[in-house]
């Protein structure tokens, strides 16, 4: 018999010493969380299979981006204003949060870990906004994978501001021809492929069989879908 201890978290170094944090469940699921980006870039289920994806080119040395798994866009998501594409959160250290607020996750689940990510004088001379950005990954006993955001103004003056967000997930996909996204019939989107020429989605499901970059217009926001292969 094993005398191993569970640790549904644990603190250690991954690539180039950086530090991250595993957490598993009891069934065999797990996720890997680096503090530098906040970024999560493993997720396997009970049978051990990753289900996402991280490039072989990612380096993993600051100030470049983790390329693949979960990058943390904020407080610009894609090239829509003057920060550099997809903010500045993903290329920033994150710390553990000893405060964290009640978040609104399964009591049962002991995996989870408390971010938080606070504007350097430097972050602050590019985009002039004082802030708390909360973030919580967590695995479910069953094995999801929860992100939780929260985001708070933290500025003397009182005054609000506006940012966009997104978790930019990169999924392992086994066989693409088996992948189909639903639900953006009837919308605009932007052909990033071609010059960024403005189409309709006519099918009822998109299916893949070579390189696709689009952006689609929503009414309260722009996602991106986006297709690699390497």
């Amino acid at each position: 018999m094993s005398t191993e201890k569970f640790l549904p978290v644990e603190f250690c170094k991954g690539n180039n010493g950086l530090d991250k944090v595993v957490l598993r469940e009891s069934r065999g699921s797990s996720a890997e969380v680096y503090l530098y980006g906040g970024h999560v870039t493993s997720w396997k289920n009970d049978h051990g299979e990753e289900l996402l994806f991280v490039s072989s080119k990612a380096t993993f040395k600051p100030p470049k981006a983790i390329r693949g798994g979960i990058p943390i866009c904020f407080p610009q998501f894609a090239s829509l204003g003057s920060l550099e594409s997809h903010g500045f959160a993903r290329n920033r250290f994150w710390s553990i949060d000893t405060d964290p607020p009640a978040f609104p996750t399964n009591s049962s689940s002991k995996a989870y870990i408390d971010l938080i990510l606070r504007p350097s004088e430097e972050d602050l001379k590019i985009w002039p906004h004082s802030f708390e950005f909360r973030l919580r990954v967590a695995l479910t006993p069953g094995g999801d994978l929860m992100l939780i955001s929260r985001v708070r103004n933290t500025s003397t003056d009182g005054k609000p501001f506006s940012f966009t967000f997104a978790y930019h997930t990169y999924f392992s996909v086994s066989d693409i021809s088996e992948v189909r996204v639903e639900g953006l019939e009837t919308l605009d989107y932007l052909d990033n492929l071609q010059n960024k020429e403005r189409f309709t989605e006519q099918g009822d499901a998109i299916t893949f069989e070579s390189e696709v970059s689009s952006g689609y217009h929503f009414s309260v926001c722009l996602h991106y879908l986006t297709l690699l292969f390497i």
